[in-house]
């Protein structure tokens, strides 16, 4: 087994090819904690609350676990795993693989929420209902028992607990984009990219300032066409921005039934209502600062499929960091050792 070393900010021009495919729902990944702080500031017109109401109650699903979830999300730091599935094919939330899978933390005391983006083809045990499968991607746990399996791998392989989840399929970014009216963005250079359907150089976006509806704004999060992986992450970021700043703009407001609906009808989670709505009152509250943390890894080939192996030592670092946030380790001589990473490794913004 060959590996070649990528750093927490790049990976192979081999690597990057054979991905160059694939839907980049990471986006809409990162985008649905701070969605639902922004949910909270209509959240009292009643009609509003009815119809959010309504929608958190549909998207209801709750599992059976062996362990009860003792937290309470709206004054304890709470652990959610984001799921996000790409379900081109059957267009429903039973696909068979997760495309991208975000672990946070949402500390509602201190407003913080860290993040960490958990690569599809990481090689890692398969575990379901408290037994062990075998050894595959990441991605693979949701074939075998979908949330539950998937949360129960993620669980073992970071040493953490997951104290709730929430699953969206692949239309809930463009509905939510589409539901607020667009989104203004400056494209740096004129590009056609595939659509939502795979259909290649059907979205074409000119040079400059505009508004974006959801499939442009996605052709314009998942494209490399434009510069390296680096850059992109950059312009993701860019996209989240502007979908926080148009959600919070008072002509955004009587669209919040639209987002809503775009959001339950896409969903499935353990989350009630209430649990949601104290979650994005806190944020009225004070602004929330994102902490966003990396892996470092390799990559290689199992018959004939790419993996991914996470570095031991960020494995480490990265689940000490989110069991301090829980109040499960005590800040130690890791993160002094770990500032260089930590440096490296973690992007801050805050909105």
């Amino acid at each position: 087994m060959s590996v070649k070393k990528h750093s927490n900010t790049s990976r192979s021009a081999s690597y990057t090819n054979k991905r160059k495919k694939r839907r980049n729902t990471i986006i809409l990944s990162i985008m649905i904690p701070i969605m639902i702080i922004i949910l909270g500031i209509a959240v009292y017109a009643a009609k509003l609350y009815a119809t959010a109401q309504k929608t958190i109650d549909d998207s209801y699903h709750e599992l059976d676990r062996t362990k009860e979830v003792e937290v309470d999300p709206i004054k304890e730091t709470t652990s959610i795993l984001i799921m996000g599935i790409d379900d081109t094919e059957d267009r429903n939330l039973g696909s068979s693989r997760t495309d991208s899978l975000i672990y946070l933390t949402i500390d509602p005391n201190n407003h913080e929420v860290n993040m960490v983006s958990i690569p599809r083809d990481t090689y890692t045990p398969i575990m379901y209902q408290g037994q062990y499968y075998n050894e595959d991607k990441i991605n693979a746990a949701y074939s075998k028992g979908e949330e539950q399996a998937t949360i129960e791998t993620v669980e073992e392989l970071l040493d953490v607990p997951v104290h709730y989840y929430v699953t969206f399929n692949f239309d809930a970014f463009l509905k939510i984009i589409d539901a607020l009216g667009g989104i203004e963005m400056d494209v740096p250079i004129t590009f056609s990219e595939q659509n939502s359907d795979g259909e290649m150089n059907q979205i074409t976006l000119e040079e400059g300032y505009q508004t974006l509806n959801g499939e442009e704004a996605l052709a314009l999060a998942r494209t490399r066409k434009i510069d390296n992986d680096v850059k992109r992450g950059e312009r993701q970021q860019l996209l989240i921005e502007a979908i926080v700043k148009k959600a919070l703009s008072v002509g955004s407001i009587t669209k919040y039934t639209d987002v809503i609906e775009a959001v339950g009808s896409n969903m499935r989670t353990d989350l009630t209502f209430n649990e949601m709505l104290g979650i994005a009152q806190t944020g009225l509250e004070g602004s929330y600062a994102f902490n966003s943390y990396t892996f470092e890894w390799t990559d290689f080939m199992l018959n004939g499929a790419s993996m991914v192996e996470l570095y031991p030592d960020s494995v480490d670092f990265v689940s000490h960091r989110f069991r301090v946030a829980l109040g499960l380790d005590s800040i130690d001589e890791r993160d002094a050792e770990g500032y260089e990473f930590e440096t490296n490794g973690i992007t801050n913004y805050a909105y």
